[in-house]
């Protein structure tokens, strides 16, 4: 699973759609694209969008429901939380060892 998330958080690209999903989860496709192309002024197809949600999809940073004919994409941010579960900051109030 942590492959997954690092390579899925490598790219610049999907880092902004994560970015946009930050801003407001439960976009379409469509939606996406479009913030892509105005906001970011991204010149990537609908395909290749496509592509970089599987791959967030795949690492648990996106999630999908279908709601009749429209597909929608919201932002889950648990694999994020486990990194930092993972590899905790020292804690800077408690004790500091001191080497002799």
């Amino acid at each position: 699973m942590a492959d997954d998330l690092f390579k899925a958080l490598a790219d610049p690209t999907r880092r902004t759609i994560l970015d946009e999903l930050t801003e407001k989860s439960g976009q379409t496709l469509f939606e996406i694209c479009a913030r892509l192309s105005m906001k970011y002024q991204l010149g990537i197809s609908r395909q290749g969008v496509s592509q970089h949600l599987a791959v967030l999809e795949a690492a648990g940073l996106v999630e999908t429901r279908r709601e009749g004919r429209y597909k929608f994409h919201d932002l889950n941010t648990a694999p994020l939380r486990q990194i930092t579960e993972r590899w905790p900051a020292p804690d800077p109030s408690g004790p500091t060892e001191s080497t002799p």
